[in-house]
């Protein structure tokens, strides 16, 4: 038993990583809507509960609370299993944990987000100039192209090579970014099919 008295000590990474993933499953884009009086995220545009489509149903607040939100999820549990000291391995774990959260929500029958947001708010916590990077990446893209899903697609296969070089010592941390960049390119398979068809959305294009 832990200091605690009532968890054992071989259990504490596995309530840790099963506290990500339920703080994952949390979908701050349909709660927010909901708040708002706004459609539910999921029955318009992309159907995707994310900041980007709540932008396109509602107002700009609402977006910018569930970017936040989800950005938050992703940074505070991994934040806090590095100020309790949790092995490296548990930290990793916890990160993606709290990504396939968001991605498959237990709350919301498994239907979830592409995780963009929630990505660079584990990476804020692993590495803040590795987020930084990840961010100025994506908004290089996004000015340059105006699609989010393209600015989303290259950031994901920029930031392993350059996690690389921050994270070469800590492998762990290095193989949850290389995952976390394969999932996420895979949740925008669709985006892909739509790039390479020329019918993909994009802001401020007709």
């Amino acid at each position: 038993m832990n200091e605690l008295g009532f968890v054992p000590v071989t259990l504490i990474p596995l309530v840790w990583i099963v506290a990500a993933y339920l703080i994952g499953s949390i979908s701050f884009g349909i709660l927010i809507s909901k708040a708002f009086g706004l459609p539910d995220p999921r029955t318009v545009g992309s159907g995707n509960p994310g900041a980007t489509n709540v932008l396109r149903s509602g107002k700009k607040l609402p977006a910018i609370l569930t970017l936040l939100g989800d950005a938050l999820k992703g940074w505070l549990p991994v934040w806090l299993a590095l100020q309790s000291n949790m092995l490296m391995w548990v930290v990793a774990t916890v990160g993606l944990a709290v990504f396939l959260g968001h991605l498959y929500p237990i709350y919301f029958k498994f239907k979830g987000g592409k995780g963009v947001a929630t990505a660079l708010g584990i990476l804020l916590a692993i590495s803040p100039m590795l987020a930084l990077a990840a961010l100025v990446a994506w908004v290089i893209v996004f000015a340059a192209s105006r699609y989010v899903s393209l600015a989303s697609i290259i950031t994901a296969l920029f930031v392993p090579l350059h996690a690389y070089y921050y994270l070469r010592p800590y492998k762990d941390y290095f193989l949850m970014v290389l995952v976390l960049a394969v999932l996420l390119i895979w949740r925008h398979r669709i985006n892909i099919q739509k790039l390479i068809a020329g019918t993909e959305s994009g802001f401020g294009k007709k």
